[in-house]
């Protein structure tokens, strides 16, 4: 059986995979990621936002402290993924704008940032014509907003296009294949077995597998990740140079009790999301996901109608019993998790890397890690 050595083996090729062994092998590693298709799977399917403030749910602090550290950590990975490859890494900081359709959507809008507020988050609650002077072309019907200067986004295609060229040029060994099983030598990993039966040995293992971590061969069926699939259909539109920018800062709005997103990207892409159904692993674009989200993207601004619809796509988010990530010792030595970061895997690309790093590093996993561990969760 063929054999390669590294130091450290990744498994999984999107944004988390890649910018984890782009750090390592930053920090002088040798390091090998084993994907058969790196960069196309849930990564490019994203609308990349980075919305630790927007997506705030109540009783979720510890999540919250970390998306917040996810966000701070962006501009500063961005400047380095640009000087390392000349490429941009896709960040787009110009706020985010929550709009209310009609009074009951207003009212739910209003206690959330009450919340918001009370946990010290930067808001600004907002009339629907005050909303309606930040984004001119949102609908009449908008009754009110509120500001987040803090949220922002990232083009996410260019983000995995960077981060591939980066790999690339720190020396990361791709191989472009599926991974069979984990190898073990009684309760330590040493490596991965791929599908051709090559064997990688590495004296550290990371599993960024996300919406497939469950099916992780080779780990113990107690120690397995808890992770689901998420369906979510995202839709991309074209704006006509007329209309442009059609919107000016990332969107969520709330109509009739229906979410939606719009965010849009230099060039005149608008990126409109998303469904969420739990139905497995099936990613086919369904009629129905289609016209709910152009119904309520309509309903907020109308010029959507105007607007040419040039893909539909559905990915997997991979998500957890409690919506948190997993993160550092999986209970099996030498293998680390870098899973389940359901819809804050863009926000948290940058701080999970250099937490992962961090841990490889040192053997400890940094403080702000320790609450997502697997241990949390008990037996799989």
């Amino acid at each position: 059986m063929p054999e390669h050595t590294s130091d450290v083996v990744v498994i999984g090729g999107g944004l988390i995979g890649l910018a984890t062994a782009w750090q390592l092998a930053v920090d002088g590693l040798q390091v090998t990621i084993c994907d058969p298709t790196p960069g196309e799977q849930t990564s490019i399917v994203a609308a990349g936002m980075l919305a630790p403030v927007t997506e705030v749910e109540y009783g979720e602090d510890d999540l919250l402290a970390l998306n917040l550290a996810g966000v701070d950590a962006w501009p500063a990975f961005a400047a380095r993924l640009e000087e390392a490859t000349g490429l941009s890494a896709g960040l787009h900081q110009t706020g985010t704008l929550s709009v209310a359709y009609d009074v009951d959507d207003a009212a739910e809008l209003r206690r959330l940032a009450e919340y918001q507020r009370n946990l010290g988050l930067a808001v600004e609650v907002l009339s629907g014509r005050e909303a309606r002077k930040r984004e001119p072309l949102l609908a009449n019907g908008v009754s009110g907003g509120v500001w987040v200067p803090g949220d922002h986004s990232v083009d996410n295609r260019q983000a995995v296009t960077a981060l591939l060229r980066a790999v690339e040029v720190s020396g990361v060994t791709v191989i472009r294949q599926s991974v069979s099983h984990v190898i073990t030598a009684g309760t330590t990993a040493i490596g991965v077995q791929l599908a051709d039966g090559t064997a990688v040995h590495a004296a550290q293992v990371i599993a960024a597998t996300g919406p497939w971590s469950a099916q992780l061969k080779g780990v113990p069926a107690e120690l397995r990740a808890p992770v689901r699939p998420v369906k979510g259909e995202v839709l991309r539109l074209r704006v006509p140079e007329a209309y442009r920018p059609a919107l000016k800062h990332t969107v969520r709005a709330t109509a009739r009790g229906f979410s939606v997103y719009l965010v849009p990207r230099p060039g005149g892409e608008l990126v409109v999301g998303a469904t969420s159904n739990e139905l497995g692993y099936d990613t086919r674009v369904l009629a129905g996901g289609v016209f709910a989200l152009l119904r309520d993207a309509r309903t907020v601004l109308p010029v959507t109608d105007e607007l040419e619809l040039v893909e539909t796509i559905a990915g997997l988010r991979p998500a957890t019993p409690d919506n948190a990530p997993i993160l550092g010792p999986s209970g099996l030595d030498g293998l680390l998790w870098a899973t389940g970061h359901y819809r804050n895997g863009v926000l948290l690309t940058p701080i999970t890397a250099a937490i992962i790093a961090e841990t490889v590093r040192t053997g400890v996993l940094p403080d702000l890690g320790k609450p997502f561990l697997r241990s949390r969760f008990g037996q799989f």
